[in-house]
């Protein structure tokens, strides 16, 4: 801990002792609104203070002692795009920690990628510009205070639901035990379970948070069969203070305000039962361990996604028959064309494949144009924005990832990593309105909803581009009619 006089830390364990039972109060004074890199920011929008001032209510109805249980504090947010809930949970987190001496937390999102890129970071840049920061360490795995590392903190976790026990046995009884699930939709009902073990003594607490992207689910009846238990509000990012009003608009436009998509990202609600997670995650979960099967038929195809902004991956994936697993994916981060036309082109003389499918929008063109140049007939370009050979597909990317769904339910095996599982679960579907084919959320869209790019994932659609094997007779069999 920082060295601070006696006198000073005494003053302000004072207080923030008064903010106990006033969250709002806790923030209005934990931060310096309007200065250094909150320069013209006010404080709290008026969805976020309504949600502390709440907090604080039901906290003032159970007066806590210390020594007898109260009944649980159970709530939940359904929220549109770019409302500012990651600061409101990082907000959270920190009352908590700073007025409760001893309290316990588990802190989860529905993916690796959400914990590690959005969750954790926003808790740690406000940690940073707390007034008692000085008390808290924050890493990648915990957040604990300086002086008592062991019982005053609060760990964040992965939400497989093979870690689900990882959120047992988190009883308080002196203090707070709480949860909070960020992006709750992708969080297995397992976890739910497990944590609603955990609310039984002490104080505890339960907030849980995000796009309502499934109609069912744990998440999702919190705000039907289980709101009697639960405070819940669903936050339109039209409404919100600091949401993109261009890019709602833009979506309005391209969506329709009555689409799935339109519900979910814009007006926090639940989608209607046409739109859904593409792979269930229990089959991608599957996939990383079970063992792959090719035959004499199968021939070996590439799979090659090329990147299109700054933050993604030229990535490269292998498959054969049922086997994505055998031969490691490549992935290049900040490579030119050029580099990654090399990097193809190495790849086809050590393992020789039937035939390369490569993402031909944006940079991948000069990808292909490289390759054909370097003398690779077995290249093949492809548009994800093409038609689709089945008609119930909305284009061609639609149609591989369709595919691929299909081939993972029956038996592909993939690599073994959260990355990879998190790419595969976070790409969802809807079913255009005016054609009744199926579309998926486009690349573009899912940045700006705060996704990660799925580049590993589309690499390993593109192997599905054409059907590539070997006949009776032993002939190569190859369609490369893309369009």
């Amino acid at each position: 801990m920082a060295e601070v006089a006696p006198e000073i830390e005494a003053e302000l364990a004072d207080d923030l002792s008064r903010f106990i039972e006033d969250p709002l109060g806790f923030v209005e004074y934990a931060f310096a609104w309007g200065s250094g890199d909150l320069e013209g920011q006010t404080g709290p929008d008026e969805w976020q203070r309504e949600f502390l001032v709440e907090l604080g209510e039901q906290v003032k109805r159970r007066a806590f002692d210390g020594h007898t249980s109260v009944l649980p504090v159970r709530m939940a947010v359904g929220s549109g795009h770019g409302i500012g809930k990651s600061a409101l949970v990082a907000w959270g987190i920190l009352w908590i920690m700073s007025t409760r001496p001893g309290c316990r937390g588990s802190v989860t999102a529905s993916t690796v990628t959400q914990l590690q890129t959005k969750t954790i970071p926003e808790l740690q840049k406000w940690a940073t510009r707390s007034i008692c920061s000085h008390w808290f360490d924050v890493d990648t795995t915990k957040i604990v205070h300086s002086e008592d590392r062991k019982s005053w903190r609060a760990d964040f976790l992965t939400a497989r639901k093979e870690n689900s026990e990882a959120f047992a046995g988190q009883h308080n009884a002196q203090s707070t035990s709480f949860y909070v699930m960020d992006e709750s939709s992708g969080v297995p009902d397992e976890i739910f379970e497990v944590a609603e073990g955990g609310l039984t003594d002490g104080e505890p607490m339960m907030f849980c948070f995000g796009n309502r992207t499934k109609p069912t689910g744990y998440f999702n009846s919190l705000f039907t069969r289980r709101s009697k238990r639960w405070w819940t509000r669903c936050i339109d990012s039209r409404y919100a203070k600091m949401t993109n009003k261009a890019q709602i608009a833009e979506w309005a436009e391209d969506w329709g305000e009555d689409s799935d998509f339109f519900r979910v990202r814009v007006m926090g609600l639940a989608p209607s039962a046409s739109a859904e997670q593409l792979i269930p995650v229990d089959q991608i979960e599957d996939a990383r361990t079970r063992t792959p099967v090719w035959t004499l038929k199968d021939a070996l195809v590439m799979g090659v996604d090329v990147a299109r902004f700054g933050d993604d991956e030229s990535v490269i994936v292998f498959r054969k028959g049922g086997d994505a697993r055998s031969i490691p994916s490549l992935h290049m981060k900040g490579w030119d064309t050029q580099d990654v036309a090399e990097q193809v082109a190495a790849s086809i003389k050590e393992y020789k494949p039937a035939a390369v499918f490569v993402d031909g929008g944006g940079l991948g063109g000069g990808v292909v144009d490289r390759l054909r140049a370097l003398g690779f007939p077995q290249v093949v370009e492809v548009n994800f924005g093409g038609r689709s050979l089945d008609p119930q597909w909305f284009n061609k990317r639609a149609e591989m990832w369709g595919t691929l769904k299909l081939e993972i339910g029956r038996g592909l095996g993939i690599e073994d990593h959260d990355e990879l599982q998190d790419e595969l679960a976070q790409q969802e579907y809807s079913v255009d309105e005016k054609t009744r084919k199926t579309r998926l959320v486009g690349k573009q869209d899912m940045r700006r909803i705060g996704l990660k790019s799925p580049d590993w994932a589309d690499a390993l659609a593109l192997t599905y581009a054409q059907p590539v094997g070997w006949d009776e007779d032993g002939a190569e069999v190859q369609e490369y009619a893309i369009m």
